[in-house]
């Protein structure tokens, strides 16, 4: 019986689970499901638990791992789990001496440490991503802040940056072996390298990095906080056509109380400020962002705001979720908005993301890109929007011209 890993969340945790495939792969781990569950939402807790007894109940004779966020944070109802075989901690997953010990019958079966207590993060870098032609290299974990609805620092521990030099030369690794996109993914990565000696920034490491691999046609970053951008990252969106103009900004609200005591540290202006700054230097440049729908104590007004600030901004992609209290957070007490509020709340704000989306899509219409080819036959332009175009081998570029907008794509043909 085979290994199967199976992810929830977000890009650090798909990254990680190719090294969790890598790890109990080196310990010869076979008939075993891993999952690696999310925390952000209670949603994503109870979907992860209901993927488990699916898994089961499909498989039997198949040994289920728990680990990630939702298992360091609340390893006790995973374990009180009956298809659960072993809870794993975020620091346990990734070392291949945990999965041998399981499958010698010596791990304990709560195996979840202390996250808080790490002060180091190991590079535990992937050289394969399945079917994938672009690399995601993971160079921050954990969070020092402590945003009042988030529980993820809980799951994570203390922010921890990777070394310069082993950075780049995992970098170089990669495209050697092919890889022409590069992503640049953490939880909070603009808070890279401030644990580091010389405390370099994130503008540092993106500047080394396509100074000394030069192998590395496309950089692209995961979702940053704007309010923590360094001006030599600022710079090289100016200046580098290498790093690509496409940027998820972790805005969560567009009402400045709201984000006071959500504890973010930038206010609305700072957010427009950001934008338009980066715009005039990269007029090329697409925006997405996540939003939170009914944080405790939202009026109707304080939505609105947010709603509005789609529009100024000129978002053209959103990550929508409604509020969801986190066990131990400071906004699990504060005076809740009704949850059918929420769900209209949300639904606004998605209706909203699926027009900018659009107006996004319409207003390429005619212009040529350059598409890294995946799979499926389905391209990416330099701001991540997907074009399909048949007939391109995956992993190679094309110039195409960007003929129609079908769905949530775009259709185009070779230029």
């Amino acid at each position: 019986m085979s290994l199967e890993v199976v992810t929830f969340g977000c890009r650090l945790n798909a990254f990680e689970s190719e090294a969790i495939r890598a790890r109990a792969t080196e310990a010869q781990l076979q008939g075993t499901v891993v999952v690696n569950t999310c925390a952000v939402t209670a949603e994503a807790v109870r979907q992860s638990r209901q993927a488990i007894r699916r898994l089961k109940r499909e498989q039997p004779q198949r040994r289920i791992l728990v680990t990630g966020c939702g298992a360091q944070i609340q390893p006790e109802i995973y374990a009180a789990m009956a298809e659960v075989d072993a809870v794993l901690g975020n620091e346990e997953k990734l070392k291949a001496g945990t999965y041998a010990a399981f499958d010698q019958g010596a791990l304990e079966r709560c195996a979840v440490a202390d996250i808080m207590t790490v002060r180091q993060t190991a590079p535990h870098f992937v050289d394969h991503f399945d079917g994938q032609t672009r690399a995601f290299l993971a160079v921050q974990t954990g969070c020092d802040h402590r945003c009042t609805f988030c529980v993820i620092p809980y799951g994570r521990g203390p922010s921890r940056s990777v070394g310069l030099g082993a950075v780049v030369e995992e970098a170089r690794r990669l495209t050697e072996r092919g890889f022409a996109e590069i992503v640049l993914t953490g939880v909070d990565l603009t808070s890279y390298g401030a644990d580091l000696p010389g405390t370099p920034t994130l503008g540092t490491l993106a500047e080394k990095l396509l100074t000394l691999v030069p192998g590395i046609k496309r950089l692209r970053l995961s979702s940053i906080d704007s309010i923590e951008a360094d001006e030599k990252l600022l710079r090289l969106i100016a200046e580098e056509e290498r790093l690509m103009p496409h940027f998820h900004l972790s805005v969560q609200s567009g009402d400045d109380l709201i984000l006071k005591r959500m504890k973010r540290r930038h206010t609305r202006a700072d957010t427009l400020d950001f934008i338009a700054r980066v715009r005039a230097a990269r007029p090329d440049v697409v925006f997405g962002a996540d939003l939170i729908a009914g944080f405790p104590t939202e009026t109707e007004t304080m939505f609105q705001n947010t709603l509005r600030l789609v529009e100024e901004a000129g978002f053209s992609f959103l990550h929508v979720f409604p509020f969801s209290p986190r066990p131990g957070t400071p906004a699990a007490k504060m005076p809740p908005v009704p949850g059918a509020v929420i769900k209209e709340r949300a639904a606004c704000l998605r209706e909203a993301g699926a027009v900018a989306r659009t107006r996004h899509l319409q207003g390429l219409l005619g212009q040529e890109k350059l598409l890294l080819m995946e799979r499926g036959g389905v391209g990416r332009t330099p701001c991540f929007t997907p074009a399909k175009l048949e007939g391109v081998p995956h992993g190679q570029f094309v110039r195409a011209r960007l003929t129609s907008v079908a769905g949530e794509m775009m259709l185009a043909v070779a230029a």
